[in-house]
């Protein structure tokens, strides 16, 4: 799989993982200090053939995905599910893209979403109040599968709606997609 847009990353260990899983070239970061020639760099790759960014789904990649994304208006996103970036030695704590296998990258990639400025969503508070997914018992993992589904990344309670909108995500897609949560939930999947 060759990517045409440019992947932004945290370090080399990340473009390592991602050059075993497609052909492409990334911008690394080195860590949540994204400084002003990095920003400059991601700039000049945005014009001249986009750029992806695709950090771990932590809070330092989150921080450096909003720190890129209000410099640079018009990126696009890939998510890499939490349970996909563990570490797989149990001595390892770690969380990131360079534990992931190619094949979740590879999915993660072909999940790319472009934000959108404008609220367009239909979705409500309401709805994720009564889907489960704010102040229930089993809120968490349900947002948690949610992302990982829809690949929108993991969110805590405040950030879901938001994200849902930003991506543009239609109410028939939150609607199915929790169907199958649940489902999942009462299949014990």
């Amino acid at each position: 799989m060759k990517v045409k847009e440019v992947i932004v990353v945290e370090g080399r260990d990340d473009t390592a993982k991602i050059r075993q899983a497609v052909d492409a070239d990334t911008i690394e970061t080195n860590g949540s200090a994204v400084g002003d020639a990095v920003i400059k760099q991601i700039r000049h790759a945005q014009t001249k053939r986009g750029i992806i960014i695709f950090t771990d789904p932590d809070y330092p990649g989150n921080r450096i995905r909003h720190i890129i994304d209000q410099a640079i208006p018009g990126c696009k996103h890939a998510f890499l599910p939490r349970k996909a970036a563990i570490a797989k030695n149990p001595d390892n704590k770690s969380l990131g893209i360079e534990h992931a296998s190619a094949a979740a990258i590879r999915q993660a990639l072909q999940g790319v979403y472009s934000l959108s400025e404008e609220d367009h969503s239909e979705i409500t508070r309401e709805d994720l109040i009564s889907a489960g997914l704010i102040g229930g018992p089993k809120a968490s993992a349900r947002r948690e599968r949610l992302g990982e589904l829809l690949q929108i990344g993991h969110t805590n309670g405040k950030q879901l709606l938001k994200r849902l909108t930003m991506f543009q995500i239609t109410k028939d897609q939150f609607d199915k997609t929790m169907r199958q949560v649940i489902q999942e939930e009462n299949n014990g999947s």
